[in-house]
């Protein structure tokens, strides 16, 4: 039983941690058949092509699905699989078990633009898909994953449908040069996703990337624990130097921030466009799920973005007033509720985000404690997909 996350914070307030406050974390399979060049976990999961389920239906997913939200008092899931709905048959027998139990649940997930054009939309909210990270790489890059998929369209089309999304692209790949990757990151940035994750093009030992540059002769003499992509380059780059590339990585992430504003202020704004439209969903598992996201909106989030707004004032007007103009917008929508946060929980919260802006301009950082968890592989397996891992494993 893993929990999906410990010790959050939110504009310097500490969230405290009590069962069902987060999300359980499933890894229902592992590698992805898209095999992406730099892709460390189709590397080490057996290379391209090669995908192993530990959970081959959504019957067995339902059940240690089931499992978990009875032990750790949850109704959404972390879900580990780098292409989740890649796999349309396991998707829909769950969503199918689910309907049939009455489940309202809500997936964190991982898939790659193709996949998510096998589902309609109504078919990704009745799953409980709320938020999902997707590869954007570079309107220029040759990745399968991409192919024939508008990513503007999509993206506005997730959020639209209160499903939030985690854009994630990749700076100082092979075409770019110091001339046309501010275009590419500019591209990126009109996305408006709620999150946005920009990354170094990195080769990591054990993947294709990095077995081409180093016959090439390009790896640079980098600190392993250096090598995880939001630094600099470990590889000497046709055009951009070593140095450049963490000029242009902090660049694309002030761009996003100055552009579209706190990824707090989008979340709010996706789930409450999936709010309005979700509501008063026929189907009552669905207006559960966005009924518990009108909860968070009207009694917490309508004070973040009161906060949120102030902060902003001076250093970015124009996200400033974004953020103003959609508080208005939720206030009338949710009634007194919403205002009565703004008032009492804002303030607070601007207060706490002052504080931590202080804590850490004198270089306090947070590390996460260390656990481990060992397992017993020589246990009964609870599937007969899981005796398979087992004996692949062993």
């Amino acid at each position: 039983q893993i929990p999906s996350a410990f010790h959050r914070r939110i504009l310097g307030l500490k969230l405290p941690d009590f069962e069902g406050s987060t999300a359980a974390t499933i890894i229902p399979s592992v590698g992805c058949p898209m095999g992406c060049n730099f892709c460390t976990t189709s590397s080490f999961f057996g290379g391209k092509g090669k995908h192993l389920d530990f959970f081959a239906t959504g019957d067995e997913l339902y059940e240690v699905m089931s499992e978990a939200a009875a032990v750790q008092g949850v109704d959404s899931f972390f879900v580990m699989d780098e292409n989740f709905l890649l796999n349309r048959p396991r998707a829909m027998e769950l969503m199918r078990r689910m309907r049939a139990e009455r489940r309202s649940w809500e997936f964190y997930v991982f898939s790659s633009a193709n996949a998510i054009r096998k589902y309609t939309m109504e078919e990704l909210v009745e799953l409980g898909v709320a938020w999902i990270w997707m590869g954007l790489e570079s309107p220029h890059s040759s990745y399968s994953k991409l192919n024939g998929t508008d990513t503007l369209v999509l993206t506005r089309e997730l959020r639209e449908h209160g499903i939030r999304v985690l854009g994630s692209t990749i700076v100082g790949l092979e075409h770019h040069t110091p001339e046309n990757i501010k275009g590419e990151i500019e591209h990126a940035v009109r996305h408006d996703t709620d999150f946005h994750q920009f990354m170094l093009y990195t080769p990591v030992p054990g993947t294709p990337l990095y077995q081409q540059v180093e016959s090439e002769g390009r790896l640079l003499d980098v600190d392993l624990a250096d090598i995880h992509g939001q630094f600099k380059f470990n590889f000497q780059h046709a055009a951009i130097s070593q140095e450049d590339s963490q000029r242009f990585l902090d660049y694309a992430f002030e761009r996003d921030f100055e552009m579209n504003g706190p990824s707090i202020f989008r979340m709010c704004r996706t789930a409450f466009s999936g709010w309005q439209r979700y509501h008063n969903h026929p189907d009552p598992r669905v207006r559960a799920r966005f009924t518990r996201d009108g909860r968070m909106l009207r009694y917490f989030y309508a004070g973040a973005l009161w906060a949120m707004e102030r902060k902003l004032r001076k250093s970015n007007p124009a996200v400033s007033d974004k953020i103003h103009a959609f508080r208005e917008t939720l206030e009338r929508a949710m009634g007194p509720g919403a205002s009565l946060a703004a008032s009492v929980v804002g303030p607070a919260l601007l207060w706490t985000s002052k504080r931590e802006e202080r804590r850490l301009e004198r270089g306090q950082t947070y590390e996460p404690p260390t656990f481990i968890e060992r397992t017993n592989w020589g246990a009964a397996p609870r599937t007969a997909s899981a005796g398979k891992l087992t004996e692949a494993v062993a």
